[in-house]
């Protein structure tokens, strides 16, 4: 990534713990401070504590939703400057359409390359 992103502060919310490793070690190389949660309440919980920069959720999750989740987090106005991207494999057609309705900045469907995953970070957070 070319913007320097090692100020910056990432919330990543997956229940799938392959996936929540995989983005999370990738974010590391680019010395990000990365905070983890594995459903959508916890994901909620640690936004509201840590105020990160930008959260990445993924949509089906336990408890809570990642779109309940971005909802939450756009009601909030503690949470104004926070960044939301949607990552998932519900299906490209529905998540184009359904993460806007709940205030997503950005979505990245599952599977997805780290290079359009590092696109779409560095567009939010550079807005």
């Amino acid at each position: 990534m070319s913007q320097d992103l090692s100020e910056k502060t990432v919330l990543v919310a997956d229940d799938d713990v392959e996936i929540l490793g995989l983005v999370t070690r990738h974010l590391k190389t680019h010395d990000m401070k990365i905070l983890e949660a594995s459903d959508g309440e916890e994901a909620l919980k640690v936004a509201r504590r840590e105020k990160p920069d930008l959260v990445i959720l993924d949509v089906m999750m336990p408890g809570m939703t990642g779109w309940e989740v971005c909802r939450a987090i756009r009601e909030d106005d503690s949470l104004s400057s926070t960044s939301v991207i949607m990552l998932t494999g519900i299906g490209e057609r529905l998540n184009e359409m359904t993460s806007p309705l709940y205030g997503a900045d950005e979505y990245l469907d599952k599977p997805f390359e780290f290079e359009d995953l590092d696109d779409r970070i560095r567009k939010v957070l550079s807005k």
